[in-house]
């Protein structure tokens, strides 16, 4: 199977979803349906081409920043699609808005223009 994500790729995914995640809902063949949506997503968000800056080399911390951004959405769609695996709802609400809380401070540093500045060596 492939990994479809620019810079979202499924082994991150799988990692920030946890162990009790439903198998096929982290599978590859699951998270390439919506993973370039998420890292669109991403692009639109903080006003930025992201996709074409990895794809051109980016600075590796940067590129870590954009990862955990994209694993983390992606993940809340794993999470999301069946909660059966986890031992309590609650549980999977918890990961959710972990997930969440992480994905927003993310956006919120790379929409700021001082640091997409710092990120593309401007």
């Amino acid at each position: 199977m492939a990994d479809f994500g620019i810079f979202t790729k499924n082994a991150d995914i799988q990692a920030y979803a946890g162990i009790n995640a439903n198998t096929t809902s982290k599978a590859v063949a699951a998270t390439d349906v919506y993973v370039l949506n998420v890292e669109a997503a991403i692009n639109v968000a903080t006003r930025y081409n992201w996709t074409d800056a990895v794809t051109a080399g980016l600075n590796a911390d940067v590129e870590g920043i954009l990862k955990e951004a994209g694993a983390c959405a992606c993940a809340i769609i794993v999470i999301q699609s069946d909660m059966s695996g986890y031992t309590s709802r609650g549980e999977a609400e918890s990961m959710v808005t972990i997930l969440r809380d992480i994905y927003l401070r993310n956006i919120g540093v790379l929409r700021d223009i001082k640091s997409q500045t710092f990120a593309i060596g401007e």
